[in-house]
């Protein structure tokens, strides 16, 4: 088929047909936004994971309606980097299980364009790395030490003690973070508290030392600076940004 013939193929297509496929994808959750950050469309994954009956339910309403404010916030600037062009492929990121758990998941984003070329909304699909890497593993090998470090990540934690609890070396707790994970055990629980702190700095008044105190930052310069390599900005600019927004 000439490149010319595929291309009048595919104008042919219902464009209803194609977004449907998304249904097809187990553990891919699938939206379609507007200018206005606003879902239009959802897959069968994404209406599940949000806990409600239909599409209908989604529609028109936007990331406030279904996620803790910090997160909202947090995609919702996202999506204008993607409105203006930019785009993010299988970033790492915490969200929200159907529990209300934090998770992880990998995410990429694109800006969506009508037939002149002008971005009229945005698209993305992610997925629950953690589950995957559960039902590959048959093991708790990373869930124990996973939870745990959502429990204890306030206070300092040793990988000895991971590895302790998971029943591992700390050569193979490295292994297995990598390999089901993409980040060694340190990585984690300082992504962990990371967001942790995030959450604090929108639902609480308390000072940005406390914060990074209360999160298992001792030094409050070094807790800055990974806030920043992490989120774009320091502590008390997402503060002040966010109670501005």
């Amino acid at each position: 088929m000439s490149w010319d013939k595929e291309n009048t193929f595919l104008n042919l297509v219902e464009v209803e047909q194609v977004i449907s496929m998304f249904d097809l994808l187990p553990g891919v959750l699938f939206w379609i936004k507007d200018k206005n950050h606003n879902f239009v469309h959802a897959n069968q994954a994404f209406i599940e994971h949000k806990e409600v009956r239909g599409l209908n339910q989604i529609l028109g309403k936007n990331d406030y309606d279904f996620s803790p404010p910090h997160l909202a916030k947090q995609f919702i600037r996202d999506d204008e980097k993607i409105l203006a062009g930019q785009t993010v492929t299988e970033r790492l990121e915490m969200n929200m299980t159907q529990a209300g758990d934090p998770a992880w998941y990998a995410t990429s984003k694109r800006p969506l364009s009508n037939q002149v070329g002008e971005i009229i909304g945005s698209y993305g699909i992610t997925r629950h790395l953690q589950k995957q890497a559960m039902a590959l593993s048959g093991v708790d090998a990373i869930k124990a030490p996973v939870d745990f470090v959502r429990e204890h990540y306030s206070r300092h934690l040793a990988i000895e003690e991971l590895a302790e609890v998971a029943h591992l070396s700390v050569s193979a707790l490295e292994r297995r973070f990598k390999k089901y994970l993409t980040k060694t055990p340190k990585q984690f629980i300082n992504e962990v508290r990371l967001e942790n702190a995030r959450r604090l700095l929108v639902e609480t008044d308390m000072p940005i030392s406390q914060v990074g105190d209360a999160t298992g930052f001792t030094d409050h310069s070094y807790f800055s600076k990974q806030f920043r390599l992490f989120f774009g900005e320091l502590p008390s600019e997402f503060r002040k940004n966010y109670r501005l927004s």
